[in-house]
């Protein structure tokens, strides 16, 4: 990621909101860690997140679901539009995962996900795309494709290419950009054109859009 200006890498700044002091200096430490990601202010509470948001303009903000004074579903909800929001939470809730991704979070990923996921989510969220935990798009799945569309020879005909095809399945398959690199022996940033490609073609805001479709057409999905 580059910025216009004589080619310098761009720092993407991040502000973390979360109640528990531990939490946010976890997520500091791993942000922190990367060259081209910068935590610019750590707020306690739903309040002091919308507040530092506005006085911070930050690139990104990591947001709690459950916090004090405003929670993170009503944050997310205002912040969208200004700020591209990534929820980071314990709960693995249908509850909270539907609710942040109707009020626009650019992703949803457990506390649990790993450092380099979150640090995926940052620069997918920075550069105008979606992460969302694989377990999470796994599980949503369940619910968005059961029962499965009774015709589905009535669905509009996408074309895809025989590597998106691929690359679908595994994106429904929960896989990440790097797992799929891996997998197919590509780059990720080969992995990342082609997953945008797919989104533009089935006119889908993120990955669990590919997932749904790939799960509904029939494609290949890893296990």
């Amino acid at each position: 990621m580059t910025s216009t200006n004589g080619g310098c890498p761009r720092v993407i700044r991040v502000l973390v909101a979360d109640d528990q002091e531990a939490a946010r200096r976890s997520v500091r430490r791993i942000l922190e860690a990367q060259p081209d990601i910068e935590v610019v202010g750590e707020a306690v509470d739903g309040l002091a997140a919308l507040e530092l948001a506005a006085d911070l303009r930050p690139d990104v903000a990591l947001v709690d679901i459950r916090m004090p004074r405003l929670d993170g579903l009503e944050v997310t909800r205002r912040l969208s539009g200004s700020v591209r929001v990534v929820v980071l939470t314990t709960f693995d809730l249908d509850e909270y995962v539907y609710p942040a991704l109707q009020h626009g979070a650019a992703g949803f990923l457990l506390k649990r996900s790993g450092p380099s996921l979150l640090a995926e989510a940052v620069r997918a969220a920075a550069d105008g795309e979606s992460l969302i935990s694989p377990s999470v798009t796994v599980r949503l799945l369940k619910h968005v494709t059961a029962p499965r569309r009774p015709a589905r020879s009535a669905a509009p005909v996408v074309a895809l290419t025989e590597r998106e095809v691929e690359i679908a399945g595994h994106v429904a398959a929960g896989r990440t950009n790097a797992d799929i690199a891996a997998e197919l022996f590509i780059s990720a940033g080969t992995v990342k054109t082609h997953v945008a490609s797919i989104q533009r073609k089935l006119g889908v805001a993120n990955r669990v859009g590919i997932a749904v479709h790939a799960w509904e057409m029939g494609y290949p999905v890893p296990q």
